[in-house]
């Protein structure tokens, strides 16, 4: 290395040749990822406005204690309010606001929760009542389903809400401990009022199972709790997780609340106790499936933060090996760092647009809700459940590898990634624990497959039958003809590869899907011991995989992106379908599914995967000179990351220095542990050494 080599200002120095090396116009995929010019210039406005307002300076809360972290959320909760009113703007306009602060706040779960719950299942009359005030949060929600003794099984819950005709009230009770209300977001100390669920009793002692009821809880004028109800925040969470957010604990004793609080758009309960039957008897989930929806974006942005900041650094990191220069190599040129960053990179970009047709899709099934057509539900249960599972449980993974890719430093809180961590690793357990709801995707799938084939699975349906698949089980299609089979693969090198061809690979996770399924419904009796989380993850994987073709096709042929970005994006999702197929190679495997023309291309290796594991080193390394081009199209402010280590100029190692100086217990050269227990220590340790010394004398 050359003697005057100053290895911090080259960073810098690296992240301006690594942004010349990209080939794709950046505003363009930009402009992709946030589907639109407007949408884009929308959030970079808000962003500007946002990140210079002290309210929202994230300088000191590496050092907040959890009080302080609440306090802290709550005010700039009500700094975006104030800002909405003071600039004028729009309900979309606040949203993006709100999801700017990276610390999970207790209005969120008033918006993702509460408010959506309510809009979608409460009478008109409520909705004349309240709905004005809900929007304009006038009042503040929670959405209490979790108890101390049940979670997933929400048939199980145990709170109850008794009518009484003679008064026409409910009676919301907390006959045990364990049907207190637990994990509730902003319940602890903040929401006035909240949409509860419980068990509905008839007269006579009849249970009609889970239904919700709209409660308040604090008064409007004190705050104070009201009446026979007991509340408190649980205490913090794991990793110092949700700081700044309540999640809260509550048992009702006998809270009589008016006839008209039952949310019923659906299901009703006449003046004399009897039952009026909903639709759907799911649909009480309508809300539920609003928050799983989102989930999918959610993972898709925050694993996309961790990524960023993760090939930054990377890219500016020097260690190891020297080059022609005489400089050590960049830790982003090794494959063993690449091969791990890249795949994450590629999640992030897919589940961002999943995301995005999710909530379409959502909007457009509760439309049809509120004119009384329940069709497109059991769909929409079955898509989200799958994909909450799939994009949470991968957000996690993925957070964590990006974090460990950076080595010591990534271990610093100041890299930003572990307080993302801290907030996503939750998100594989509640809105449904992924283990239980991996149960229920299944089910889901048996559904599709006995109404196609029957129940001993021997049926053939008519080609009218197989063509009203529905997007999640449309792999199904596969097995209705007996002359259909998987495709054999080619093992060549470049574009004469099977692996590099994005629709091979899409139906080779369909047939997976479909054989997975096929083995289930035959051996549901005895299943072995993981083929429940195969078929889920593998069902799922087929319908995003389509999904992801589809998305190929989109941009191909999108006129506001260049032939370049077209060439790296088609790559980019290329390289998500050949490492969801190299993640699952034990299913392809078993189902003979890896059927190669020519294996002796592969230069005389028996491994029938070896193919499919170059074809995704070939192309991550195609991609590595587009990685900075790639995160810079996501389109993160440093105030956004806050992370010393994923700064847009690459400046790392000063940012890194001078984030250390502002370390409270800097503020002292001795600290006050001195005189209490260092000194002593020292003092004691050092006569023991006089004492010995003068023992050796004597």
């Amino acid at each position: 290395m050359p003697a005057d080599h100053d290895a911090s200002a080259q960073t810098s120095l690296d992240m301006i040749i690594a942004r010349k090396e990209t080939s794709i116009d950046v505003v363009n995929v930009r402009q992709f990822i946030y589907n639109g010019r407007e949408e884009w210039r929308r959030k970079e406005k808000i962003v500007e406005i946002v990140s210079k307002d002290p309210v929202f300076d994230k300088s000191k809360r590496e050092w907040m204690t959890r009080t302080e972290n609440y306090t802290r959320g709550l005010r700039m909760t009500n700094r975006i309010h104030e800002l909405e009113q003071l600039l004028g703007w729009s309900k979309q306009d606040t949203t993006i606001a709100t999801s700017l602060l990276d610390d999970p706040l207790p209005i969120s779960l008033h918006v993702t929760a509460f408010e959506p719950v309510f809009l979608l299942q409460a009478s008109q009359e409520l909705l004349d009542k309240y709905a004005g005030v809900i929007a304009s949060r006038g009042i503040f929600g929670c959405y209490l389903q979790t108890e101390l003794g049940h979670g997933s099984n929400v048939a199980a819950l145990e709170t109850t809400a008794s009518y009484i005709p003679q008064t026409k009230e409910f009676e919301i009770h907390s006959p045990t401990l364990t049907s207190s209300k637990w994990w509730i977001g902003a319940l602890g100390k903040t929401a006035t009022h909240g949409v509860v669920q419980a068990q509905l009793i008839l007269p006579g002692g009849v249970d009609m199972g889970p239904h919700l009821f709209f409660v308040q809880l604090r008064s409007l004028d004190t705050h104070e709790l009201l009446p026979g109800i007991i509340a408190g925040d649980i205490g913090p969470k794991s990793f110092h997780g949700f700081a700044a957010t309540d999640n809260g604990f509550a048992r009702f004793f006998h809270v009589r609340i008016p006839k008209e609080h039952m949310l019923s758009k659906f299901a009703q309960v006449t003046d004399d106790g009897k039952y009026v039957q909903p639709p759907h008897a799911k649909i009480n989930y309508g809300g539920m499936l609003y928050i799983r929806s989102g989930m999918v974006t959610t993972a898709g942005w925050v694993t996309a933060k961790a990524v960023v900041i993760a090939i930054r650094y990377a890219t500016v990191r020097r260690q190891g090996a020297r080059g022609p220069d005489g400089l050590e190599k960049r830790i982003i040129t090794y494959p063993s760092l690449y091969i791990r960053l890249l795949p994450i990179l590629a999640r992030a970009y897919v589940f961002i647009s999943l995301g995005r047709a999710l909530s379409q899709s959502f909007q457009i099934m509760v439309q049809r809700l509120s004119g009384g057509d329940t069709s497109l539900l059991a769909e929409m249960h079955a898509t989200t459940s799958g994909l909450k599972v799939l994009c949470t449980t991968s957000s996690v993974q993925d957070v964590e590898n990006a974090r460990r890719s950076m080595g010591g430093h990534g271990y610093s809180a100041f890299s930003g990634v572990g307080r993302l961590y801290a907030d996503v690793i939750p998100s594989v357990t509640y809105e449904g624990e992924n283990f239980v709801l991996d149960q229920q995707v299944v089910r889901a799938a048996l559904k599709a497959f006995r109404s196609l084939f029957g129940t001993e699975g021997k049926g053939r349906p008519s080609p009218s039958t197989v063509r009203g698949l529905t997007p999640s089980s449309y792999y199904l299609r596969l097995l209705s003809s007996p002359t259909e089979e998987p495709p054999f693969l080619e093992d060549g090198d470049g574009s004469k590869s099977s692996w590099n061809d994005f629709e091979t690979l899409i139906l080779l996770l369909e047939w997976r899907a479909a054989l997975l399924v096929h083995e289930v419904a035959q051996t549901a009796h005895d299943p072995d011991a993981t083929l429940f989380q195969r078929v889920s993850r593998g069902t799922t994987e087929a319908f995003v995989g389509r999904r992801v073709g589809e998305m190929i096709n989109d941009f191909r042929t999108n006129s506001e992106l260049q032939e370049s970005d077209v060439a790296v994006l088609s790559r980019l999702y290329l390289l998500y379908l050949q490492t969801t197929i190299e993640s699952a190679l034990a299913d392809f495997l078993s189902f003979g599914l890896l059927r190669i023309k020519n294996p002796s291309r592969v230069r005389a290796s028996r491994d029938p995967t070896r193919g499919l594991r170059l074809a995704i080193a070939r192309n991550c390394l195609s991609l590595v000179p587009e990685a900075v081009g790639l995160t810079d199209a996501l389109g993160f402010s440093d105030w956004e990351l806050d992370s010393t280590l994923g700064m847009y100029d690459g400046n790392v190692y000063q940012a890194l220095w001078d984030k250390a100086q502002t370390e409270p217990l800097n503020d002292k050269e001795i600290p006050d542990a001195y005189e209490e227990s260092i000194k002593p220590m020292l003092t004691r340790g050092q006569q023991k050494l006089t004492e010995r010394k003068w023992e050796t004398k004597l």
